[in-house]
């Protein structure tokens, strides 16, 4: 499972600013349309050619009462060991979107996240979200 307790959320956001400008760039470039499989290589590609650290489709593992169940979540990226990212090439976001980006973080233990949707074709269409209330598994 992915932990950083080192710092807090507000201290993630130029990391923040340097994986939107890495999403920005990936949308001027390709525009809207595409694959979401599309958009993550290019994107993973955005991220190296700035020298973003980030970990792609790394799976994390839910516990309940002490027992690690058999199913895996896997978000798209983990984005300088700080900042879990959900891709979407959707005409819009839904709550579902914002749900699963949300299960992610709480098993994780993520208190970022990012929501980043190519498939509006006027704009790249974006959501940060923090979780404060992050507490031990009972």
């Amino acid at each position: 499972m992915f932990a950083n307790v080192s710092k807090g959320p507000e201290m993630y956001e130029e990391e923040g600013y340097r994986l939107m400008g890495a999403a920005f760039e990936v949308f001027n470039q390709l525009g809207y349309g595409m694959a979401e499989e599309v958009y993550q290589q290019c994107l993973e590609i955005e991220l190296g050619l700035r020298s973003i650290a980030f970990a792609t489709k790394k799976p994390i593992a839910l516990s309940y009462k002490g027992c690690t169940i058999e199913k895996r979540y896997i978000p798209d990226l983990f984005v300088s060991d700080a900042i879990l990212v959900e891709l979407k090439a959707v005409k819009e976001l839904l709550p579902e979107h914002e749900a699963q980006l949300f299960n992610y973080m709480r098993i994780s233990r993520q208190s970022v996240g990012y929501l980043i949707n190519f498939g509006r074709k006027s704009k790249l269409e974006w959501k940060r979200f923090i979780l404060s209330d992050l507490h031990e598994p009972r």
